[in-house]
């Protein structure tokens, strides 16, 4: 009775069917209408990218450009010899709106040098230093203005302060000094009689622009690394497909074996990294400075002063351990587990190797997938460099009935306008536009990450089905490797783009618009930090949780709906029911060999990272003395190892989603392989005989110690 109950709670179980031989050919087109709607919407993509082609200038994250829009430095214009850029107020760039724009709101001009002196305009007004000061007021100023005029109309900047130029910007180095200190639109100085005035004001403002300084200078100092170790990140990039690649090709001939050797070089890997850690705790012992605790240090741009403390390295073997310790529990716990994993790996080795082919599959989705984030990433910047510097008229409310209006500062003076509003100037707004495509941005800024998501998923998707059709054929062959079509791999993905384009977008605009809802809820999250609201951030904590949460499980559904849909050829939603149900009437099964396989591939990947960023580590700290004098000098050496060691883990991921898949695959074609025959010799069991002797027996072991926990 509880069986049938089982059975009536989570569907009926497979039928035999003696003319069911694996993945159906006979098959037909499904969610015809989300395939539509994916169509219609990379067109309206392929518009948003054209427009924002049209409208944008990508030159402007690159070169730097005045309030006007001229390029500083660039051959052929009036500013040819003028390249860096100078910020009459540098504070203005807090603004985290600028991240979005790539413009800071205060007048910017073209200069040949940056500052080198600290002056005021009003103390320099007075003396022979004008004429310097002069270059830095905007082009065609005349002295011909009161002094409150010429700081209200923004000819001139308030103050100068030594600059130095970064990236043909010039970036001063903001602190209290004798002569300045800038906050807002306001200067105040020390008149030399040491009296100071609005000092808070003028404290919290320059430790707010040399925030921002920092940070930028941080930023470009990380791209300056970069561009000098480039190269040597390829090259361990390379270094992290090849071992990834060898692991693969050894796990086909020597599965059991090299999943024991996985184990151990990963206990020996952390063993090490202890070690190390340790090492260096001591070696610190004694050392000035060295027992500075990492509260009392605080945040610093350079990430190499904590190596100088021994309570980081103290955190570092903590963690370590940790990890150590959780590994080496897990092991012993799933001992009996790992040997039925150990199992369904081999059977997936048998299948990588009978489509070999599908190993370099991972290389078209990352090239699909690189041509999404090419396409969004320059949509992205098209449309955050559309905005433009807005002027408009300032004058009495009272006097000029155009206050407020947009206009032209160069033909303002002989204009209409200008007679109109006496008195009146044409000033630097803001960075934007007031036409409709302008004030549109923000949401087509919002739909272009939707269609990333969209189309990112969608790729990945058919990359599933891809690999989920040729191993299923492989399962579904009675006599391996006989029965195989002759090109599994290209014949499930003709099939996939055919006839089930529909049901991937369906899957795929779930998980985007969940992505999506994510992504906005980061965005209030950070515009709540501001607000001292402990029920609103509550509130946001348990949003994104649950969506977080949320992502995972379609993630998971979708990918058995998506085996499923390469199986039989049904619809999005009856393949995930399909799947969820075979699942649950599974689910000890599920427990004991999903998770352990996924368990031993994340050992595999952080062997290989482990492995890749030791290298680069010693590499480039100049620790390996043979070719201690070909690393690139460095500002910050965690920024390569740091991208090494990333991009190694994703490269070990896409060899090891193969392995993954097929695992996943072969799992459900042999729990679906279970309720259609029974082994006898006119309903034999497709799975070969090796795996059918473990998986049965660690199945009925696990049922038994369940019936005993009960």
């Amino acid at each position: 009775m509880e069986d049938e109950k089982k059975d009536g709670a989570y569907g009926t179980p497979q039928k035999y069917d003696p003319t069911f031989k694996g993945p159906i050919y006979n098959r037909g087109c499904t969610d015809v209408i989300c395939c539509v709607f994916l169509l219609l919407a990379i067109v309206g993509y392929v518009a948003v990218g054209i427009i924002a082609w049209t409208h944008g200038d990508p030159r402007k994250v690159i070169y730097p450009t005045d309030s006007r829009g001229q390029f500083c430095g660039q051959k052929g214009t009036k500013n040819a010899n003028k390249p860096y850029l100078f910020y009459f107020n540098i504070v203005k760039c807090a603004s985290p709106l600028v991240l979005l724009e790539f413009q800071c709101p205060t007048p910017q001009i073209c200069v040949e040098k940056c500052p080198n002196r600290y002056l005021t305009y009003l103390s320099a007004r007075s003396s022979p230093d004008f004429e310097y000061y002069k270059q830095f007021c905007v082009p065609g100023f005349q002295n011909n203005k009161a002094a409150a005029e010429v700081l209200r109309d923004g000819d001139c900047p308030p103050v100068l302060i030594p600059s130095t130029p970064l990236a043909q910007r010039c970036f001063p180095a903001i602190h209290a000094h004798k002569g300045v200190l800038m906050v807002g639109n306001a200067t105040t100085y020390d008149d030399g009689d040491g009296v100071r005035k609005n000092i808070t004001e003028l404290v919290e403002g320059a430790k707010k622009a040399n925030g921002v300084l920092e940070a930028r200078q941080l930023a470009m100092r990380i791209f300056e690394d970069y561009t000098v170790s480039w190269y040597w990140i390829v090259i361990g990039l390379v270094i992290a497909m090849l071992m990834s690649l060898l692991f693969i090709v050894l796990l086909r001939f020597l599965a059991g074996i090299m999943v024991w050797v996985m184990i151990v070089m990963v206990i020996l890997v952390l063993g090490y990294g202890i070690f190390h850690c340790y090492m260096e705790y001591a070696r610190l012992r004694g050392e000035a400075g060295s027992d500075i605790s990492l509260v009392d240090l605080g945040f610093q741009t350079d990430l190499r002063v904590y190596l100088h403390l021994r309570q980081t390295w103290m955190a570092f073997m903590i963690i370590l351990s940790i990890l150590e310790v959780i590994i080496i529990l897990l092991l012993i716990f799933l001992r009996k587990r790992i040997l039925i994993a150990i199992a369904l790996i081999k059977e997936a080795s048998r299948a990588v190797g009978y489509v070999m082919c599908s190993l370099l599959y991972p290389l078209v989705t990352f090239f699909l997938l690189c041509l999404c984030i090419a396409y969004w990433a320059s949509t992205a910047v098209f449309l955050s460099t559309s905005n433009e510097a807005v002027y408009k008229i300032f004058g009495d409310a009272n006097t000029c009935p155009l206050n407020g209006k947009t206009c032209n500062p160069e033909t303002f003076p002989s204009a209409n306008e200008s007679r109109l509003c006496p008195g009146a100037h044409c000033q630097f707004a803001f960075y934007g536009g007031e036409s409709a495509y302008h004030q549109a941005l923000l949401g087509l800024q919002i739909f272009n990450a939707f269609m990333f998501f969209w189309l990112a998923n969608f790729v990945l998707a058919l990359g599933q089905v891809t690999l989920a059709g040729a191993f299923a054929s492989y399962y579904w062959a009675l006599h391996k490797p006989d029965d195989l079509p002759a090109f599994p791999l290209f014949s499930s993905f003709s099939r996939a783009l055919r006839y089930h384009t529909g049901s991937l977008a369906f899957g795929a605009l779930i998980l985007a618009i969940v992505q999506i809802i994510r992504v906005m809820l980061e965005y209030l999250d950070q515009r709540l930090k501001a607000a001292d609201n402990k029920f609103a951030k509550f509130l946001m904590t348990c949003l994104k949780c649950c969506f977080w949460c949320l992502e995972k499980f379609i993630r998971f559904l979708n990918r058995n709906a998506y085996i499923m849909i390469a199986i039989y050829g049904t619809n999005f939603c009856t393949s995930a029911k399909n799947a969820f149900f075979l699942l649950m009437r599974n689910i000890i099964r599920v427990a004991v060999l999903d998770k352990v396989t996924d368990f031993l591939f994340l050992l595999g990947k952080l062997l290989i990272v482990g492995s890749v960023g030791i290298l680069a580590f010693f590499f480039f700290t100049h620790r390996i003395r043979i070719i201690q004098d070909t690393a690139p000098p460095l500002n910050y050496y965690w920024v390569p190892i740091l991208t090494v060691i990333i991009g190694s883990y994703l490269i070990a991921h896409g060899f090891f989603s193969v392995y993954g898949m097929c695992v996943d695959t072969l799992f459900l074609c042999f729990c679906e392989d279970l309720e259609r025959n029974d082994g006898s010799q006119e309903r034999p069991y497709f799975m070969s005989p090796e795996l059918r002797d473990i998986l049965l027996k660690g199945s009925a072991e696990e049922g038994k110690q369940e019936e005993v926990e009960e």
